[in-house]
């Protein structure tokens, strides 16, 4: 085989498996957006097709064959080939460890298990979710068996999600954050209470879906190629490339910041997703790296910024064009609101002090079931006594409890901890960000442009050709340090309360 047409069959291999992709992801689209209730069945026949044949044709011999031949000649691929040989080889040689009927039935059974916790949650019944759940942990530990039999199935899984991470650096990094978290948190609490009444009420959904776009368009999102559509549990996926991406949110009709939150949430994600170099477009570097940093830019972008004094100055006048009522309340108002501190039972509603003990519960479960400690059918008993104990509150149903995130129904076991590091890695590149930009001007002008552009220039182009950690030193300047985040939560948190 001839080194050019080698190249030439990697292109066209991986925009064959990007097609598979494309449709895949567009049919999980559908089946948590539009589609009717009674169509999971047919999504899940065709969705074990298809992953069939991306199966097969991801671990064909020919395949892995032609990845072995470039492998041996790296002194004729250029950096992104190099990277995209490494990670394909990967893929394909854990891949191949996976039995096909078992690899295919686990792709049906995430489909099921998602369309019975959508029903399940509405019902409040954990039962009627916990065959499906059972199915799926006990499939996490046989395939990290398969793929790494020499690792701990939980440190495999919290591979999968940030490259070289384990359970003790999870627990040294949580243990860092809960001894200043924890006795800031008490110092809040003595504290008189922020009035966030102007965040309820009754806000229209459809002046709701018209302020999303225009806060999607003051992030510097390109309507033409990022749409929103709505859902249980808010998203980001791409289509195909990161020429398609969409983002989902929620919109309840008496709190307005769950879906002005969910939409600048989801909008961090598809800056990140929207921005790889084009010359990644349909090839397996295109979008995130890791989730651990997709979190770091969906975390920054709703919380750094999107809760800051400055940002809520830049986006009253749209919150009081689209709702007149809130003219009754000066920004400031609001963004002490946006900022209210007080332990809750939604995470994906948690304000920025409290967001990392709710991780931290699920991380705690994850960890024991994946290890036998913790049987699935004990998870709410479980769950709720850890929100008595982290967050001293009182879980009074499935809905709000254990069934409230759709992670472990579609088989995202070992993600949560990505949201708290995302968090702190967010923390400190904002500060670094704010050697070269004037970041609070640039959000007083409106004017995302500066922002985006030192986050494309750092982060987002890059899509997976860096490893994460070395795309994060690269970032920084240096080496990682959770402290940056516990000081902001410190300063910001200490102003607000007066401490």
């Amino acid at each position: 085989m001839e080194i050019n047409e080698a190249k030439a069959a990697l292109t066209a291999l991986q925009a064959k498996l990007s097609a598979y992709n494309h449709a895949t992801a567009l049919i999980y689209y559908d089946g948590v957006t539009t589609a009717p209730r009674g169509t999971a069945a047919n999504r899940g026949q065709t969705l074990s097709i298809l992953s069939e044949e991306s199966y097969r044709l991801s671990t064909s011999p020919e395949t892995l064959e032609l990845l072995e031949f470039l492998d041996a000649h790296p002194e004729d691929l250029d950096e992104q080939e190099k990277r995209i040989v490494f990670l394909a080889l990967k893929s394909v040689r854990e891949m191949k460890k996976i039995p096909l009927d078992e690899y295919v039935a686990y792709q049906q059974l995430v489909v099921e298990a998602e369309d019975v916790w959508h029903t399940a949650k509405e019902k409040s019944d954990f039962a009627m979710f916990a065959p499906y759940l059972e199915k799926i942990f006990e499939t996490n530990r046989r395939f990290a068996g398969y793929c790494a039999p020499e690792k701990d199935p939980y440190d495999y899984w919290l591979d999968q999600y940030e490259d070289g991470l384990d359970r003790a650096q999870c627990d040294a990094f949580f243990s860092a954050l809960r001894s200043r978290i924890v006795p800031l948190l008490q110092k809040i609490a003595a504290r008189p209470q922020v009035d966030d009444a102007c965040l309820y009420g009754s806000f229209d959904e459809q002046a709701q879906h018209k302020f999303s776009l225009a806060l999607m368009k003051l992030m510097g999102l390109d309507l033409d190629h990022c749409g929103l559509g709505t859902t249980e549990h808010p998203f980001t996926i791409s289509l195909g490339s990161h020429h398609d991406v969409r983002i989902t949110t929620n919109f309840k009709a008496d709190c307005l910041a769950s879906s002005m939150y969910s939409v600048i949430h989801e909008g961090g994600h598809a800056l990140y997703d929207m921005n790889s170099d084009d010359s990644m477009a349909y090839t397996l570097l295109d979008g995130g790296v890791s989730m651990g940093i997709h979190e770091s830019q969906s975390r920054f972008y709703e919380n750094l910024l999107g809760r800051s004094r400055a940002f809520v100055e830049t986006v009253y006048p749209h919150m009081t064009e689209a709702f007149p009522g809130l003219a009754a309340y000066t920004p400031e108002q609001i963004w002490r609101a946006v900022n209210r501190v007080e332990p809750s039972l939604i995470r994906t509603e948690a304000d920025e002090v409290t967001y990392c003990l709710h991780v931290m519960v699920r991380y705690e479960l994850e960890k024991r079931i994946m290890a036998g400690e913790l049987a699935v059918a004990d998870l709410p008993a479980e769950w709720n006594r850890l929100y008595r104990e982290y967050l001293g509150v009182e879980v009074p149903n499935d809905r709000e409890g254990v069934l409230q995130d759709s992670h472990w129904a579609g088989g995202m076991i070992g993600y949560f901890p990505s949201y708290a590091l995302g968090s702190a890695y967010g923390a400190q590149l904002l500060a670094k960000m704010k050697e070269t930009v004037d970041v609070d001007a640039c959000l007083r002008k409106g004017d995302f442009a500066p922002i985006n552009a030192w986050n494309r220039e750092h982060i987002w182009q890059y899509g997976c050709l860096r490893k994460p950690d070395e795309l994060l030193t690269a970032a920084l300047g240096g080496a990682f340090d959770p402290s940056y985040y516990t000081e902001y939560l410190e300063h910001k948190f200490g102003e607000i309360y007066g401490i």
